[in-house]
């Protein structure tokens, strides 16, 4: 019951989380941030880089290939292997365009943000937040397109529960 319901419930829970997560950066987060005063953008965006490391932020993120994993390892055991094949699948598309992505690429690139001291000149602070903003959010969209793909792979492991 744990491996073919409980399991994979949650496997799609975690996964549609992080998507989200990653979604509403693209969608109105940074359109918000890009819209704003460079310096307020810079700041705020600081703030928000500094907070999202919580309790209420793990789960989704560090989790979720874990879970996906392991609902797929107790899928194949309990001779579910074309279910188990949909969650190892939404596992490494997440681990690597989600997981590995933010770690190696957005992450350092938060963490340089972090030690900008925000300049009084807004042509100066411009600068700064185009070239942090641009390069950010194209990495975004390419792990937000890997979430939900891995949302999506989910979805079809879900139905290939016998």
């Amino acid at each position: 019951m744990i491996a073919t319901r409980v399991l994979p419930l949650a496997s799609l829970l975690l996964s549609a989380a992080i998507f989200g997560f990653f979604y509403a950066w693209v969608c109105s987060t940074m359109w918000g941030l890009d819209a704003a005063d460079p310096a307020t953008a810079i700041r705020a965006m600081q703030a928000m880089n500094a907070s999202v490391r919580n309790a209420v932020f793990f789960p989704a993120f560090f989790l979720t290939p874990l879970v996906l994993a392991i609902t797929a390892g107790a899928l194949f055991y309990s001779q579910q292997r074309h279910a188990g094949f949909w969650f190892a699948a939404a596992a490494g598309v997440y681990a690597i365009g989600g997981f590995a992505l933010t770690a190696l690429i957005n992450v350092p690139m938060n963490q340089a943000l972090a030690l900008v001291k925000v300049p009084a000149s807004t042509q100066a602070a411009a600068e700064i937040w185009r070239a942090y903003s641009e390069p950010w959010q194209h990495w975004n969209q390419i792990r937000t397109v890997a979430s939900g793909v891995g949302v999506l792979l989910t979805g079809v492991g879900l139905i290939r529960i016998v």
